[in-house]
């Protein structure tokens, strides 16, 4: 069994707690572990608002597709803007926790098991691809048998 949804959402501040609250409430009903789903939701946060503060002029929209099953919950965050500023083949330079800005993607990777950050090929923009190993609440209804 598994859960999966796909939304195009405003590049409006407001968003960012409308698709968190709806992951947090998705993984509640599932069953997932408490810690889990916080450190799933805090990643999502930073995905959006970086969709949100960078995703470009000439657009008003972002996707966010999401995945629960038995194992992992799959996240994916697009958007239409510049993209990240990494030459092609160069890995991103990821800012340090400890600055004052900048460190979305740091978090990302922390708080998931995989992340993945690239450029739209042909299109523009960026995704943030993650994913992490669930753990689960005793009875949850999602859980594997």
């Amino acid at each position: 069994m598994s859960i999966w949804w796909s939304l195009h959402l405003r590049r409006e501040a407001a968003s960012v707690p409308l698709v968190r609250k709806l992951l947090a409430g998705a993984m509640d009903t599932a069953g997932v572990d408490p810690d889990t789903a916080f450190d799933l939701s805090l990643a999502l946060t930073e995905a959006c608002a970086n969709a949100v503060e960078h995703g470009g002029a000439n657009t008003a929209k972002y996707r966010v597709t999401v995945r629960l099953d038995e194992e992992r919950c799959h996240i994916e965050v697009s958007d239409s803007g510049p993209g990240f500023r990494g030459r092609r083949g160069v890995p991103l330079r990821r800012t340090r926790l400890e600055a004052e800005s900048g460190r979305g993607l740091g978090i990302i990777s922390e708080l998931s098991d995989h992340a993945q950050f690239r450029n739209r090929a042909g299109r523009g923009g960026a995704v943030v691809r993650f994913d992490k190993i669930l753990k689960w609440r005793e009875g949850a209804p999602l859980a594997a048998a």
